[in-house]
């Protein structure tokens, strides 16, 4: 749904099918009213010659509808987690299932497009990161290139939609080793130990992430001068992207409802010599469906920012 909303104002895209099985036979507008614009009629399969392919079925039937996609060449961006994981084992072990198709696993591109725009261009196959992981893994990436900070914990708080407020997946998420993944593709050094805790409160879109991780004796300087240093370190990181964004104050989840930016704040506890990075995001946008646009646009040489520079939506 997010997908064809983006892609309906893309200059490059021309929606060429829309899948569905219980909804087949009725036109995209039917079935959401605010996409009546598109019109497109919902089918169980794709029947025609297209040029690229997003998939957002449940993991394992994603890798399986996908194949011979990938085995014609055509150009995919899955949205599920099976081709996110290079480790089969970690893949078996999170998601309880044998990957369906593990010959190309190691070959996709994992697209944090931030982290990885050279080999996303270069490639025909990205697994598109989870939603928690695209928040916590830019709120620390500066931070663990720079060698900043010790092997601690990163403590993440997640906000999506309930009525309620409560902690989850206490024992591990599947996230887990997204984060642990990138993370510790950028440090090279020892593994970092990451605690991963999930929440939920009474929100339709909208990711906080806060990450704490103590900072190495002597890394940055004391007092205001190491906030300093360390919004220079992020500043720097970032600088020229598009829609990975350092502010000054800590920022809400208002600020990136229905628009492409995760928007990151990074600050020191100077009582305990720790770093904070808050950092939120649409869950749906630069989450999924726009993160999955942002990672087409480099895969096929369009600018990064087409179809998706809408600004926030307030309130």
């Amino acid at each position: 749904m997010e997908l064809a909303r983006i892609l309906h104002r893309h200059p490059e895209v021309e929606i060429a099918a829309a899948t569905g099985r219980s909804q087949a036979g009725k036109r995209l507008g039917e079935v959401f009213p605010h996409l009546s614009a598109c019109d497109v009629e919902i089918t169980p399969d794709i029947v025609d010659s297209v040029d690229f392919v997003f998939s957002a079925l449940p993991h394992a039937a994603s890798a399986e509808r996908l194949e011979p996609f990938i085995d014609d060449g055509v150009k995919a961006v899955d949205i599920s987690a099976d081709f996110r994981l290079k480790d089969l084992d970690e893949y078996t072990g999170w998601y309880k299932i044998t990957h369906p198709c593990p010959q190309y696993v190691e070959t996709a591109v994992y697209g944090l497009t931030e982290l990885h725009r050279d080999e996303i261009a270069q490639s025909n196959l990205v697994g598109n990161p989870g939603c928690y992981p695209s928040a916590a893994i830019l709120a620390m990436a500066p931070a663990v290139e720079a060698g900043i900070i010790e092997g601690g914990s990163v403590d993440l708080n997640f906000s999506e939609v309930n009525e309620n407020f409560k902690a989850y997946n206490i024992d591990g998420h599947r996230h887990h080793p997204e984060i642990t993944q990138e993370l510790g593709d950028i440090n090279g050094g020892p593994d970092l130990k990451i605690t991963f805790l999930t929440h939920l409160v009474p929100m339709t879109r909208g990711i906080l992430v806060t990450c704490y991780a103590p900072l190495k004796p002597d890394a940055v300087p004391g007092g205001e001068d190491g906030r300093t240093a360390v919004r220079r370190i992020y500043n720097d990181y970032y600088d020229g992207e598009p829609f990975a964004k350092v502010v000054p104050q800590p920022p809400q989840t208002k600020h990136t409802s229905g628009n492409n930016d995760c928007v990151i704040f990074p600050t020191v506890d100077l009582r305990a010599d720790r770093l904070i990075a808050i950092a939120c995001l649409d869950n749906l946008v630069k989450g999924a469906a726009g993160g999955a646009v942002q990672n087409m646009n480099v895969m096929c040489g369009f600018d990064e920012t087409a179809g998706l520079e809408q600004l926030a939506l307030y309130p």
